[in-house]
């Protein structure tokens, strides 16, 4: 990676902090963390760690006898994770091979990541070959793309005015929101006693404008795809005519999210 990739990468990662994080995702850590019933003292890995909000809240509720290790394959995001957390151990590697030996952690969790990984049965696997004995695993993926009331017309805007590449970057976080497909692999992984839970939840972005520009310039470059300045403001324009009706009397943008956290016990 060269230097112009890096700084693009970090400046994706800051958005991404800057813009998703406490709009969408801060609210889950806490259920997340819940459902695994993490303690003081204990060890946690957070896998596809992100710029780290799972890890932050975690190492919180481990204390100063815990640890708390975050993974992530992305630099740009450790960069950021790093700069927010400096206590927690931030790793960089891939969660179908975990860079840990057996039995390292207490408790393994994953919140919105285990569907972008090629292998997700591996990184099942490889979360509970960490594994201490009696410890826990969780889960969080988002629910399917047409259980959202926002994001199957962003998904067509981008696809009309941007192309299918733009569009399939969105259509990805929704990937095992089916839950019998997500069942399933928690079956081929080994795991037994699998807990499903569909949570809601609610988004809430400043304004209209800050999702779409959460998602063109902090969502879409890192997944590879950037828009030039041309079309990102014309899409800023199209959707205020697609979206409109989610803007709320003080002009913030809100609507409901809908999310399975799954926790397992292991066989294998």
């Amino acid at each position: 990676m060269n230097e112009s990739e890096q700084v693009a990468g970090i400046s994706a990662a800051r958005a991404y902090e800057g813009l998703h994080v406490p709009a969408m995702f801060l609210e889950w850590a806490g259920p997340m963390l819940e459902v695994i019933a993490l303690r003081p003292g204990e060890r946690f890995l957070d896998v596809a760690c992100g710029t780290g909000v799972l890890a932050r809240e975690a190492s919180a509720r481990v204390g100063e006898s815990g640890r708390v290790t975050g993974l992530d394959l992305d630099p740009g995001m450790l960069v950021v994770a790093a700069e927010l957390a400096p206590a927690v151990i931030w790793k960089q590697g891939s969660a179908e091979a975990l860079p840990f030996p057996e039995g390292s952690f207490d408790a393994v969790a994953c919140q919105f990541g285990l569907m972008f990984f090629p292998d997700p049965v591996a990184t099942l696997r490889e979360m509970a070959r960490v594994l201490a004995p009696g410890g826990r695993i969780g889960v969080a993926v988002w629910d399917r793309l047409e259980h959202s009331p926002v994001y199957p017309r962003i998904v067509d805007l981008l696809e009309k005015n941007a192309g299918p590449e733009a569009a399939e970057a969105l259509r990805a976080p929704f990937g095992l929101g089916d839950r019998e497909k997500l069942e399933t692999l928690f079956a081929e992984a080994g795991f037994e006693s699998v807990t499903v839970e569909t949570r809601m939840g609610t988004a809430h972005f400043p304004s209209l404008r800050s999702l779409m520009e959460a998602e063109l310039r902090g969502w879409l470059p890192v997944m590879g795809v950037v828009l030039e300045e041309a079309r990102i403001r014309h899409i800023l324009t199209e959707a205020e005519k697609a979206l409109g009706d989610f803007v709320t009397a003080d002009g913030a943008f809100v609507f409901d999210t809908s999310a399975h956290l799954v926790t397992a016990g292991y066989s294998i």
